[in-house]
């Protein structure tokens, strides 16, 4: 017997019907690849779900491929208009079933909302830093958690964008993208090498100032440079001893307890208020 869905809320709401309930089909199996990374960059689409993050996406203006939506799942009526809205302009919606959903979905209780998007990237020749906000650089990190906290942490504190330099952790990782609560939409986002980073600073005249827990100079105890980028090491490493002599200025966040690091969120969220702080006197 063939099962007849409900389209409810969706159809009510303008959303067209067709629903997909098979989890072989093709553009099903092709969103299930990408939470794969190499299929990410090889396709330069990658998934989110979520209303939140979504309709983060759809008020930043990402570049959409397709919505997906399960009318099963999906019941918040902001969201279906939105949704509605979105096709009208022609963006594809993927109408499918609860199961089919949940198949693709990464999270406990998926909420019928999810999209393929492009990873918004920009080149590092088109950077430019002025004197309020600055840049972040962060140099290899491989935490997505770490990642997504810090450009929400950036999006706060008005940093203007954030390079990731190296072998990085993708930004666009769901994991990262759920800790961003969408800033990897909002805040500009560029990938280099560390030679590129140090090219690029000396040509643009931009001070690059390390953090690293054995520097001289209390992050609370100097004046930061108008035009900069501030270097954070990676989660297990931290910066080398080649990253730090390329650095204008070294900074340390003094520690009275039994451990020698912070987590790189908090280190980075730590100075980056500083920096802020400082802009805002």
């Amino acid at each position: 017997m063939s099962r007849v869905v409900n389209l409810g809320h969706a159809d009510q709401y303008g959303v067209r019907q067709g629903l997909i309930t098979s989890n072989a089909n093709q553009a099903v199996k092709r969103i299930r690849a990408l939470g794969a990374r190499k299929e990410r960059e090889r396709s330069g689409l990658t998934w989110a779900e979520g209303i939140r993050l979504v309709l983060g996406a759809l008020d930043a203006g990402a570049e959409l491929d397709t919505l997906v939506v399960s009318p099963e799942l999906l019941t918040s009526a902001t969201a279906l208009q939105r949704v509605a809205a979105a096709e009208r302009r022609g963006v594809p919606v993927l109408l499918v079933s609860a199961g089919v959903f949940q198949g693709l979905s990464r999270k406990a209780g998926p909420q019928g909302l999810g999209a393929v998007l492009r990873p918004r990237w920009i080149q590092l020749s088109d950077v430019v830093v002025g004197e309020r906000g600055g840049w972040l650089a962060l140099v290899e990190p491989q935490d997505p958690g770490n990642v997504g906290t810090i450009l929400r942490t950036a999006d706060a504190a008005g940093v203007a964008g954030v390079l990731l330099v190296g072998s990085s952790v993708d930004p666009y990782d769901l994991v990262a993208l759920r800790a961003s609560t969408g800033a990897a939409f909002t805040v500009p986002l560029s990938r280099c090498s560390w030679d590129e980073l140090s090219t690029w600073a000396a040509r643009s005249g931009v001070a690059l100032v390390g953090a690293a827990g054995r520097a001289n100079n209390d992050y609370r105890t100097v004046t930061y440079p108008k035009r900069l980028a501030l270097v954070m090491g990676s989660e297990r490493e931290g910066l080398s001893e080649e990253q730090r002599d390329a650095c204008d200025l070294l900074v340390s966040i003094p520690m009275k307890g039994t451990v020698d690091s912070l987590n790189l969120a908090v280190a980075t969220g730590v100075l980056l208020y500083e920096i802020f702080h400082q802009r805002r006197g």
